[in-house]
């Protein structure tokens, strides 16, 4: 499930980064992301 949620916002944030959209938020939810993804491994 984890691995799924990473997956998917790593492909919104690829997509956005090539179609500048999305603003600040989605680079916000993959730092949110990142960090939960830290903490699960520990």
């Amino acid at each position: 499930m984890l691995w799924t949620i990473i997956t998917v916002l790593l492909v919104i944030w690829l997509l956005c980064l090539v179609f500048k959209i999305g603003g600040n938020l989605i680079h916000w939810l993959i730092i949110i992301a990142l960090v939960l993804f830290i903490i699960h491994l520990l």
